[in-house]
């Protein structure tokens, strides 16, 4: 063998060597546990919704209308997951150009360059963009709380179509995407403002427009099956670690972290909802003990990756006790017929979480510490807080004008809603 041939084998040899390790460069900037974490934590989100919140608000409503919640529930994860992969993960997570303190732009409509290799962070895009689309998923679930047992299911699915547009994408985008919002230091860790501020404005916006069920407050409107509810809230409460410990996109003290005080300020919530309804009604009802639960996790959600044991268990007695409140002045002071709470449990619990990121997120109350001043970061917060409420009571407005457009008067004729809307508007019924 001359030299030429033996120069040729060794480069052939380094040129190998070194194609394999750009390969297995290449393979360890994926994180083979956060990703598992993350898949983990999507399936558990969107387990939130199918079968947990379905569930806990099908319970709640009378039986001739548990049908039609749960194929909201079930309709609207079909609707949004296609509108996702066509446009909205675009708008949420693009870049916007000139617009993108806002909203994103198209350049990714239909996910556009997606490939095998795409990555977000250290975990494939692809698990991204689905963790991404549970939180999108049951965002507008949550608002059909607010006017169940009498809204037109066309009417609902156009008006959802077009929130999630107006509403979902660009706050999404504001708070997670690059937009204003997160840049100026709005902290809200697994959706405080995106989806529960989101979600309780939108369902009190659209319950207040299409006024009261009938017989609101003078014939009475039990849950019809509350073991369902327990059912629900249960599987609400599991899913919930995915929702809030997930947010961390990773598998570490973090992830733990927001775990531990998820758990917490749901256990405080429910306790500090039950003690207070026992100390007014004289017993301690399951509904109390479930709904107070929800209102801790919606509440120590935006808080979730910034504050410490102590901090989510204030957090959490406060929003049992303070959402509690919220609950009876709408219901009974205000009479505004939020079906089942999405404004005092959710919207009350997002806002009052929010706020209270920038008290508990500090050092000296435990949390894992400020970039600001406690006093800079509430306004900063508050700042959150309001815009979020504003932009989604108008565009809240836009969607329900457009849906009229489209689909005529949004409630169920008397007729319907007297009969029920599971055999009014699916021709079907859950108990025959």
């Amino acid at each position: 063998m001359n030299i030429k041939n033996i120069y040729n084998s060794v480069v052939v040899i380094l040129l190998s060597f070194l194609n394999f390790e750009v390969a297995f460069a290449a393979d360890e900037t994926i994180s083979n546990s956060n990703t598992a974490w993350i898949l983990t934590s999507t399936a558990l989100v969107l387990f939130m919704t199918l079968p947990g919140l379905a569930f806990f608000y099908g319970g709640l409503v009378r039986s001739k209308n548990v049908l039609s919640v749960l194929m909201q529930c079930f309709s609207l994860a079909c609707l949004v997951s296609i509108m996702w992969v066509a446009f909205l993960y675009s708008l949420a997570f693009g870049d916007g150009g000139s617009l993108n303190s806002y909203i994103g732009g198209l350049d990714n409509s239909f996910l556009a360059g997606l490939s095998l290799g795409s990555m977000s962070g250290d975990i494939p895009e692809t698990v991204f963009i689905m963790f991404q689309l549970t939180f999108a998923i049951i965002t507008p679930a949550l608002i059909v709380g607010g006017f169940a047992e009498r809204m037109k299911f066309s009417s609902m699915f156009v008006f959802s179509f077009v929130w999630m547009i107006l509403v979902y994408a660009p706050i999404c985008h504001m708070v997670w995407g690059g937009g204003f919002l997160g840049e100026m230091g709005l902290m809200d860790f697994a959706g405080g403002t995106v989806v529960h501020i989101n979600a309780g404005v939108a369902a009190l916006v659209l319950a207040v427009y299409l006024g009261n069920r009938t017989g609101f407050q003078s014939v009475p409107m039990p849950p019809h099956n509350l073991s369902m509810t327990v059912a629900g809230a249960s599987m609400l409460w599991v899913g919930w670690f995915g929702f809030n410990a997930g947010s961390a996109l990773a598998a570490d003290q973090s992830a733990g972290m927001a775990m531990l005080v998820t758990h917490i300020g749901a256990a405080s919530g429910s306790l500090a909802w039950m003690f207070r309804e026992w100390s007014k009604s004289g017993k301690p009802s399951v509904l109390g003990i479930v709904t107070g639960m929800v209102a801790g996790l919606g509440t120590i959600t935006p808080a979730s990756g910034f504050v410490g044991p102590i901090g989510a268990l204030v957090i959490g007695i406060l929003a049992g006790l303070i959402c509690y409140e919220a609950t009876q002045y709408i219901k009974n002071k205000i009479r505004i017929d939020d079906s089942l709470d999405v404004f005092p449990v959710h919207g009350v619990g997002g806002i009052l979480g929010t706020l209270l990121t920038a008290v508990f997120a500090s050092s000296q109350y435990g949390g894992l510490g400020l970039e600001n001043s406690i006093s800079e970061q509430f306004m900063i917060q508050l700042f959150g807080v309001v815009f979020t409420i504003i932009w989604c009571t108008l565009f809240t407005l836009v969607a329900i004008k457009v849906a009229e457009m489209f689909t005529g008067n949004l409630r169920v004729t008397s007729e319907d809603e007297e009969t029920g809307v599971d055999i009014s508007s699916h021709g079907e019924s859950s108990y025959n």
